[in-house]
């Protein structure tokens, strides 16, 4: 019963993370217009995201214009681009493959192996794109915060954090604690196989791939 609820709730986890990650990818509020040296009357908002930049003007009117010409981006934005765009992709992946685990668990029984292919893959992609996804999100906000502090920098060009980064960084941390579930789960679900089904003590001592695997589920289950 406890190991179901692990499998849904980390299926719920990685199912909002995905959602979240297609968000943070399409959305244009990476960058917000600072409001400075007491501006109290604002007409327009600037929104700079990774394919267009906006204006709301007074939050009636929004006008969108996607960004000219790929090549005469800067090649940060050319590689964030990049990398939610894998990440949006590989979050569609591990849903699915966890789909899979979660019906295969409960279906089979007796495959304990064929299980935990199928949450071992789903649980290290889902960390794999939290990392993904955490990259761009993290860096751009870094340099948000640099870039306002830096008394270089012009006041017009001094950016804030926008809802985007936030929608990613929730997004990371649902993924990240999805494939925390899952690679936990995998190692108890390849444990109870191997009390099940024991091995001869000569083929396990002759089996690196065995031992390596036991030792990394010790470890792993210690730091969850």
């Amino acid at each position: 019963m406890a190991c179901c609820v692990l499998q849904i709730t980390g299926l719920i986890f990685g199912g909002v993370g995905m959602v979240g990650t297609l968000a943070a990818t399409v959305m244009p509020q990476w960058r917000v217009s600072a409001y400075i040296d007491g501006n109290i009357v604002v007409f327009e908002t600037i929104w700079e995201g990774l394919w267009m930049d906006c204006i709301s003007q007074l939050g009636i009117r929004l006008q969108c214009k996607f960004y000219d010409s790929v090549l005469a981006l800067p090649p940060p934005l050319e590689v964030f681009r990049a990398l939610m765009c894998i990440a949006v992709v590989l979050s569609i992946i591990s849903f699915l493959m966890a789909i899979v685990g979660v019906k295969y668990t409960h279906r089979t029984k007796e495959d304990a192996q064929g299980i935990s292919i199928f949450i071992l893959a789903a649980g290290v992609a889902f960390l794999l794109t939290g990392i993904l996804v955490l990259i761009p999100v993290s860096w751009t906000g870094g340099s948000i915060i640099h870039d306002f502090y830096d008394p270089k920098v012009p006041v017009p060009l001094k950016r804030e954090l926008g809802a985007a980064l936030y929608v990613g960084w929730v997004s990371t941390a649902l993924l990240i604690t999805a494939g925390a579930m899952y690679c936990s789960f995998w190692c108890w679900a390849d444990t109870s196989s191997k009390s099940r089904y024991p091995v001869p003590a000569y083929i396990f001592h002759h089996t690196h791939k065995s031992q390596a695997l036991m030792l990394f589920c010790f470890v792993f289950t210690r730091f969850i």
